[in-house]
């Protein structure tokens, strides 16, 4: 009888205890389940702030940096008649080389006479090219050297107003030219849409391109306004994407 009772005890004991040992274990369940949602919840938020941080500084245009990446792959263009900008970009052509872009009226004398021979030039070095495509009505003309020179990608988005922008071209024939500024406007000209800017550019700039703070094509400088200083246009990137396959 004795030991019955003390068995009996001995089982109520460790009942008691395994009851209060699942108990702590349910609480220590529900704070490490509490703890893992707030880190969660920690981590989201430091996500969504370095989202934030990567968007804002995504717009402040670093031109150094830019400048020394991009300008590898752009180049004065020199015909018989005329003197521009030209700029590697998109696809490898599938025979080898590399395709570059500048203005049609850059290589149109030489087009409208049947010539096809042009040359590109950086740095004291100059190479054979030839007028692939022309496509007057976009002002936009495709060049092809045998030589293979690291192309450059065209942005995917359509920059914004005020957004910064770089210039890289050859005005006057003065290759490796840097200028920068901001998107002014998007205009219709002539049935054309057109990007305003205001970074500087002049004769020789023409056919060369407009980069984004990502080291990406935004447009082809193509005029500026005359006896105005600051206004400068180019055909969006997307236009020539569209022209042209290349991108």
């Amino acid at each position: 009888m004795a030991l019955a009772l003390l068995l009996l005890v001995v089982v109520g004991v460790q009942a008691a205890f395994i009851v209060r040992l699942e108990s702590r274990l349910d609480k220590a369940e529900k704070a490490a389940s509490a703890a893992k949602q707030s880190d969660e919840t920690r981590l989201r938020a430091l996500e969504d702030r370095a989202d934030k941080l990567e968007a804002k500084t995504g717009g402040n245009l670093d031109a150094a940096a830019v400048a020394e990446s991009v300008r590898p792959s752009v180049f004065r263009v020199t015909t018989k008649y005329a003197t521009g900008t030209s700029f590697a970009l998109g696809k490898a052509p599938s025979g080898g080389g590399t395709n570059l872009i500048t203005n049609y009226h850059v290589v149109q004398e030489a087009y409208e006479k049947g010539e096809r021979d042009v040359s590109i030039e950086r740095t004291n070095q100059r190479f054979p090219a030839k007028i692939l495509e022309a496509h007057p009505d976009k002002d936009l003309a495709v060049l092809h050297t045998d030589e293979d020179f690291t192309r450059l990608v065209a942005a995917a988005q359509v920059p914004k107003v005020g957004e910064p922008v770089l210039v890289v071209g050859a005005p006057l024939g003065l290759e490796d030219t840097v200028t920068t500024g901001v998107v002014s406007a998007f205009r219709s000209l002539g049935g054309e849409n057109l990007m305003q800017f205001d970074a500087a550019i002049n004769p020789g700039n023409s056919g060369g391109p407009v980069f984004n703070a990502k080291k990406e094509v935004v447009g082809v400088a193509t005029l500026k306004a005359r006896e105005s200083e600051g206004i400068g246009l180019a055909i969006p990137i997307s236009v020539v994407c569209e022209t042209i396959s290349i991108c």
